[in-house]
């Protein structure tokens, strides 16, 4: 595993760009609704997965040109289910399936970024699950992983009725939990109740709207 490239800090003056990841199951989804509470503009690229293969979308029509009609459902919108089992027993169709629509999510996310800079949001965050993977956290200010342990990772996952199997395949497709928190600027550790997990985002939110007030002043 090699360590992503060394951030300048704060790159960006004018707002903060954060980056949040983690492994599957380890509450980003969470992690980005206590982030909108606590007034943080919030993107969500499990979001943009979604609107890049919406019907009639390029993104839907280069999918299945590679996949075939069989992953579409019959009303013409794309079974995520399906698909997401193909890809996750061959490594191969993985990547032609992120070759597809990566690009077209990191466009938008980059858009969106841009967007809320020029609007004056003083920090915005972004989840991305592959952010290391990827090597994108050299466009963030700072990155944090949400990170929990291997047994409550797995529970989580069962609980929304994936086989051992499947869970397996998920993680095998993402860097281990250690190594996305070794590489992030701050961790998150979602072990606890939902206050525990808040007050770890105040703290840290706090801490970095401290070091902007600091680096205009």
């Amino acid at each position: 595993m090699t360590r992503p490239p060394a951030r300048a800090a704060f790159c960006y003056p004018d707002m903060v760009r954060l980056g949040i990841t983690g492994g599957i199951g380890a509450g980003k989804s969470t992690a980005a609704r206590l982030l909108m509470e606590l007034g943080v503009a919030v993107v969500d690229t499990d979001d943009l997965a979604r609107a890049v293969v919406e019907p009639g979308s390029p993104g839907l029509a280069e999918v299945v040109s590679a996949f075939g009609t069989g992953i579409l459902l019959p009303g013409g919108g794309l079974d995520r289910g399906g698909l997401a089992r193909r890809i996750f027993s061959s490594d191969s169709d993985r990547r032609v399936l992120e070759g597809i629509l990566h690009p077209r999510i990191h466009q938008r996310w980059m858009a969106w970024l841009n967007r809320a800079a020029v609007e004056g949001i003083p920090m915005a965050a972004v989840v991305i699950p592959l952010l290391f993977e990827k090597g994108y956290a050299p466009e963030f200010d700072r990155v944090v992983t949400v990170g929990c342990t291997d047994r409550t990772q797995r529970s989580r996952l069962r609980i929304r009725g994936w086989s051992d199997s499947e869970i397996a395949a998920r993680i095998a497709a993402q860097w281990p939990m250690e190594g996305k928190m070794s590489a992030a600027d701050r961790v998150v550790w979602n072990e606890g109740c939902e206050e525990k997990h808040r007050c770890q985002w105040r703290r840290i939110l706090a801490e970095l709207r401290t070091r902007v007030t600091c680096s205009r002043a």
